[in-house]
Parts: C-alpha cells; sequence; structure tokens
C-alpha cells in the first residue's frame, strides 16, 4: 500500500508523491516503472544535505569571511598551475564564446578547487531528498531530479554512481542538471560531455554557459565606488539585475564615471569595519546567473584579477 506520511513511508517509493512523479516519468518520458521503482526503493533520505541546504556561505557569512574562502593564495597558485596545463583551451575558448579566460578559470577555481572537489554527495540522492522532503524549493528540485534522469539516459551516465554537491551540482563547473543539459559541450570531440573528466569540454561548458546567458567580450564587470551619503541613506532595495541609473546613484552621493554604460546594479559588501560599494554592471549580472548572489560574482571577479595579474607575471 503507498503512504502519503514521508515519516511513516519506510521508502520513498512507498510514497504517493514519488509514485507520481514516476507516472510523470513514465508518461511523458517514456522510462518504465520497472527501472524506476527498485531505484527509488534504494534511495534514503540524507540529513547533511537537508542541513546544508539551509545554510549556505552566502547566507552566513559576511563579505570578509566569503572571500578569505575563495580569493586566497593556494588558490591563486593552483590556478596559475592550471591555467599552465591547460591554457591552450582556455585562449580557445575565448577565442570561440567571447568570455574572458580568467574568468572561466576563476569559475573552476570557486568551484571545485579546478577539478580537484567536485562533490562527494550521491547526486541521485541528494535530488530525491531535496526534491521531496525540502518543501521550500521542492518544485526545483524535483524539476533537476527529472533532468538528472534524462542526462543519465542520454549521456549513458552511470545513474546511481555520480558523485556532487548536496544540491545535485556536477563536475568541475559544478553545472546542476537542467544546465549540463541545456550548456554542456562535447569540445574534444569524444561523443559525450563529460564535465567530471574532460578539462576540454569543461572549460568550454563554462564559456558556453556565460555566452548563453549574454555575456558581452570586452565590456566592464563592476568597480569599486564611494559614497558620501551614510549607509542608512543608500537604497538597498537594487537586485541583483541591474536597473540603476547614473542619475539615481548620484542622488545617493556616489561619484559614477559617465563612460560606463547603464544601466547598474549597486552591490554593498560587508566588511570587517565598513561596507565596500560596488557598481555591477552587465557582465556582472551575467555571473550570477551561474550562481544567484552577489557575493559570489564579486569573488570569482576578485579570483579573475588575481589570476590574471600572476599569469602575466609568470609569462615575463
Amino acid at each position: 500500500m503507498i503512504l502519503t506520511n514521508a515519516g511513516t513511508a519506510a521508502t520513498y517509493v512507498e510514497r504517493d508523491d514519488v509514485q507520481q512523479f514516476i507516472d510523470r516519468m513514465v508518461t511523458d518520458h517514456q522510462f518504465t516503472r520497472s527501472e524506476l521503482e527498485p531505484i527509488f526503493a534504494a534511495i534514503k533520505v540524507q540529513p547533511k544535505v537537508l542541513k546544508s541546504i539551509k545554510a549556505p556561505a552566502e547566507k552566513k557569512k559576511q563579505w570578509h569571511q566569503y572571500r578569505g574562502i575563495f580569493v586566497t593564495e593556494r588558490r591563486i597558485a593552483e590556478g596559475v598551475e592550471y591555467w599552465n596545463a591547460h591554457s591552450d583551451k582556455f585562449k580557445a575558448a575565448e577565442a570561440e564564446y567571447g568570455v574572458s579566460a580568467e574568468i572561466i578559470l576563476a569559475v573552476m577555481g570557486v568551484e571545485t578547487y579546478y577539478g580537484r572537489r567536485t562533490g562527494k554527495h550521491p547526486v541521485l540522492d541528494s535530488l530525491v531528498t531535496l526534491g521531496f522532503d525540502y518543501s521550500k524549493r521542492g518544485k526545483f528540485f524535483r524539476s533537476e531530479l527529472k533532468h538528472f534522469l534524462l542526462l543519465c539516459r542520454e549521456e549513458g551516465l552511470p545513474l546511481t554512481e555520480l558523485k556532487g554537491s548536496y544540491a545535485g551540482a556536477m563536475g568541475m563547473g559544478q553545472f546542476i542538471s537542467s544546465s549540463y543539459r541545456h550548456y554542456a559541450v562535447d569540445k574534444d570531440g569524444d561523443g559525450r560531455r563529460d564535465l567530471w573528466n574532460s578539462d576540454d569540454d569543461a572549460i568550454a561548458s563554462i564559456a558556453n554557459y556565460f555566452a548563453e546567458h549574454g555575456w558581452r567580450a570586452e565590456e566592464a564587470i563592476t568597480h569599486e565606488i564611494k559614497t558620501t551619503a551614510a549607509d542608512e541613506d543608500i537604497d538597498h532595495t537594487n537586485k541583483l539585475k541591474p536597473s540603476f541609473t547614473a542619475d539615481d546613484l548620484h542622488s545617493q552621493g556616489f561619484n559614477i564615471d559617465p563612460s560606463l554604460a547603464e544601466p547598474y546594479s549597486l552591490v554593498s559588501l560587508q566588511n570587517k569595519q565598513a561596507k565596500e560599494y560596488w557598481l555591477g554592471q552587465h557582465n556582472f549580472y551575467v555571473i550570477t546567473r551561474y550562481n544567484h548572489s552577489a557575493m559570489y560574482a564579486m569573488a570569482v571577479y576578485q579570483l579573475s584579477q588575481e589570476l590574471k595579474k600572476r599569469i602575466k607575471l609568470d609569462a615575463q
């Protein structure tokens, strides 16, 4: 008998909501019950995943703490080492997709330490847990579970063996399942889009992701700006998507370079003793499409600049 209460169901497959999901996968995507039911019967809820999803670093840390995780001497040095081993791939991706090579490199550095830390959580178990036991974003994670099942079928990936982040992100660039299906590319031409083991595929896929989200080659990303106003008089309602004009920010005491194209977002970052203000331009917003956090985008940007300086120095 199917049970509706997750607390009394012995396995996921015994739950009504899971059975309804299986029904849709059978009807809409031509899976069979005989292949899906044993899979769901074997999955157990992942308490660590539920704990982690409720307290991501972007929400529990201030900027100076968050930056201290990602913009470090070790991450810069290992980034230069990775660049030296794969500079031809980064240059090719930049030429093809128009995305700055140092941004692609920095994303890999922030996400997985250049492919060394791609995650230890079973992706399938994480997505099932979040899809059916994390009500706040259950609809989103059930959609990602659908994409994961389709992805594994399309790419011939081992469904129950793949590991990733607690939120189900995968490979060197930490693509979620829908992004993997939509933006990953087979750059090495082996017939598979392999974001775990193919540096060519991973680098090109990150570049393609940014290109598809509107990256503008050669345009600036962000600039630090100063204000004469007190923090309590600053309009912090601005979202990640640029919507402020120069006049909007002038009225708040900011001095904006007139050569910088409108509109902008206003990014405020808390340091130990004071706030920093940054002008978020279009490409900064594109970085937030990868992870919807201004602190994430700033960490990628600042790491990219450190990497760029070090790579140039090493080349001299």
